[in-house]
């Protein structure tokens, strides 16, 4: 994920309103008035890259040395800046830039101040605004530094006190023992976000009113602005609409194969699947029970896991391989800072913020990643999309501040996830020493598949859930009593998944998501999803690697390694930064200026159709109904219908 320092969403409130500046009408041009912006923006855009990179080398000392110096440290160049925008926003009314931006006639000037018109979370009065800091501080070192009280057997060796990287993270994703998973799942919970709900309710209100304070309703509508269309929710559910005939498919399929193994006194057959027997924590990837679901078992699978440790491999061989990759598009090399100043190991005796994150520190080269990596087959694939974040970091580094950011929140995810298409690849893997041999059949292309949508297809409901229910908390949909018990009903409405035991309105579940006590939205993870493959899809066509009418050259199948005429391509886009809207960002490498789910469609049609003749084979009920009681509060709904 792309860092979400107080900085990065102080610059994001900013880009926010930027995005969406529509020209006055009949203003006649105004050259003096255009110089003295050009003149306010130099001056202004310097304090605010030193402002930046200030508050980013405070909140990188915190993240990768959880002490209370450090944190201590961070509040202080929080509050010391908060006075700085306060004098800055009182020259911008002095000016009378208030009143007189919208004149500007250059479009990219008007851009630029229209994202200095509002104050992001500054617009708090001190003693709130530093009271909002705090409490997502405090819900994320409370998240980061959680360990759960439980014994178990992990790599041969008896561990107690178990942190969620990596130990309970092994535990979901290899363990099969239905009350150890149970356990595990719940502990977590206990020691997570049951520890925050108070200081959520504080933040949902803090940020209200901070939105409310820039001319937003609430925090929902403030979330949206980015993505320039007053119809994103519903285009977002649109999309959903589109995937969700798959999604069932492969729920019915892969609910099926569960009951195999657990039995139907845990699973009901036409309900929702208990959330602790997906491999993640969260149930939002299911790769980690493949070897569960397999359509067939005995063709080979794709996890080179055990290739890489037997190689050799280590944290800093992924990197520079992944560094490799990207030079060979001839896309940016990493620069000497990246690989002097990342953290890609966990170093002992020293607490950290493990999720995997890029950091841009708004000097030029400066950019790295922070990452407790493993050797295995899925930080091959992190890495690669942490990369692709430097990636558009060092593209848009010439850009003003206001413009150094994706074209909207979803491209900067989407950018390493669409070349990681490539890296997950038969092809690829054979190319770069990890795989012995192609095998190019029916069945292999199937498991393969199977795979990518058990990470692809099952992410969607997760990434739509998490923002979708935040909304709902900032719009007074949800009411603060009833914050747990929501969450299950959205979770069973969007995913088909219940929780392993009944759950109350002491717990809070959602606060057990590092993104949602980070204050980091998450629907452009979402958005990133869908886009990725328009991404890849593009990139594709351009190095030749794509031909729908062609099976050897089906989408699924493409690399676009050592494609010049593909990375050149994404690099031009990537330069844009957030200078255009991102329907013109998304054109200039597609040809299209819309999200569009169908690429997904040509992706994995062969998967579609094959669980489409499966599930009719085993007489399996598609969708899911309501099996029993999920969570207990004062306004509990039971009358949850059939999906």
């Amino acid at each position: 994920m792309r860092s979400e320092s107080w900085a990065t969403a102080l610059l994001c409130a900013m880009y926010i309103v930027a995005s969406a500046v529509v020209p006055t009408q009949g203003n006649e041009l105004n050259g003096s008035l255009d110089d003295a912006a050009r003149e306010y923006l130099t001056q202004r855009n310097a304090l605010e890259t030193n402002n930046s990179r200030e508050a980013v080398l405070a909140d990188w000392a915190y993240s990768t040395n959880l002490t209370n110096e450090n944190l201590k440290h961070l509040m202080d160049v929080e509050s010391q800046h908060a006075a700085k925008n306060k004098e800055e926003w009182k020259k911008w009314i002095n000016l009378g830039w208030d009143k007189k931006w919208l004149n500007i006639s250059d479009p990219q000037l008007r851009r630029q101040m229209k994202g200095y018109s509002t104050r992001g979370k500054y617009a708090l009065p001190e003693e709130k605004f530093n009271l909002l800091n705090e409490i997502t501080a405090n819900m994320t070192a409370i998240y980061s530094t959680a360990k759960v009280d439980l014994c178990v057997q992990v790599q041969g060796k008896s561990v107690c006190s178990l942190n969620l990287e990596p130990e309970l993270t092994q535990i979901m994703a290899e363990n099969r023992s239905y009350d150890v998973l149970k356990e595990a799942w719940v502990k977590w919970r206990d020691v997570s976000g049951k520890q925050v709900r108070g200081l959520f309710r504080q933040y949902v209100e803090l940020s209200n009113e901070a939105a409310t304070l820039n001319g937003y309703s609430d925090a929902e509508e403030e979330w949206v602005h980015p993505y320039e269309s007053p119809t994103f929710q519903n285009d977002v559910e649109a999309i959903w609409q589109q995937i969700k005939p798959l999604y069932e498919q492969l729920h019915a399929y892969v609910r099926r194969k569960l009951i195999e193994v657990y039995g139907t006194d845990h699973i009901n057959k036409t309900g929702p699947i208990p959330a602790h027997l997906l491999g993640n924590m969260w149930a939002q990837s299911w790769t980690d029970i493949y070897d569960l679901v397999a359509p067939f078992p005995d063709k080979s699978t794709i996890d080179v896991t055990t290739t890489m440790k037997s190689q050799g491999y280590t944290p800093k061989k992924i990197f520079e391989l992944a560094d490799k990759f990207y030079t060979e598009l001839n896309l940016v090399p990493m620069p000497p800072e990246f690989w002097e100043k990342s953290v890609i190991t966990k170093p002992n005796d020293t607490e950290m913020v493990c999720h995997a994150s890029a950091w841009d520190f708004y000097n030029s080269d400066d950019v790295r990643i922070k990452m407790c990596t493993d050797v295995t087959m899925e930080d091959l694939n992190t890495v690669h999309h942490e990369m692709g974040h430097v990636e558009y970091y060092l593209h848009y580094k010439n850009q003003p501040i206001l413009f150094r950011t994706g074209a909207n929140p979803g491209f900067h995810e989407a950018v390493g996830d669409s070349l990681a298409l490539s890296v997950q690849t038969p092809k690829h893997l054979h190319r770069i020493g990890l795989l012995n041999e192609i095998v190019e059949d029916n069945e292999t292309d199937i498991n393969f598949l199977m795979k990518m949508a058990l990470s692809k297809i099952v992410f969607l409901p997760f990434g739509y859930l998490i923002d979708r229910y935040r909304w709902q908390v900032f719009n007074g949909t949800i009411l603060s009593d009833d914050l747990n018990c929501e969450w299950w009903k959205l979770r069973f409405e969007l995913q088909g998944l219940k929780p392993p035991v009944l759950r109350t309105e002491e717990d809070f579940d959602p606060g057990a998501k590092y993104h949602v006590v980070a204050d980091v939205p998450y629907i452009r993870y979402f958005v990133s999803f869908i886009v990725q493959f328009q991404f890849h899809k593009a990139m594709c066509l351009k190095a030749g690697q794509y031909d729908p009418n062609d099976p050897s050259l089906a989408l699924h199948k493409c690399d676009i390694a050592n494609s010049t005429a593909a990375g050149e391509a994404l690099g031009a886009m990537l330069s844009l930064g957030g200078s255009v809207p991102w329907p013109d960002a998304l054109e200039s490498l597609t040809g299209t200026r819309e999200l569009d789910a169908t690429v997904l469609g040509e992706y994995f049609k062969p998967l579609e159709d094959w669980l489409t003749q499966d599930n009719q084979a085993h007489g399996q009920h598609i969708g899911w109904e309501n099996d029993g009681e999920y969570c207990e509060g004062p306004t509990t709904r039971t009358d949850l219908k059939r999906h």
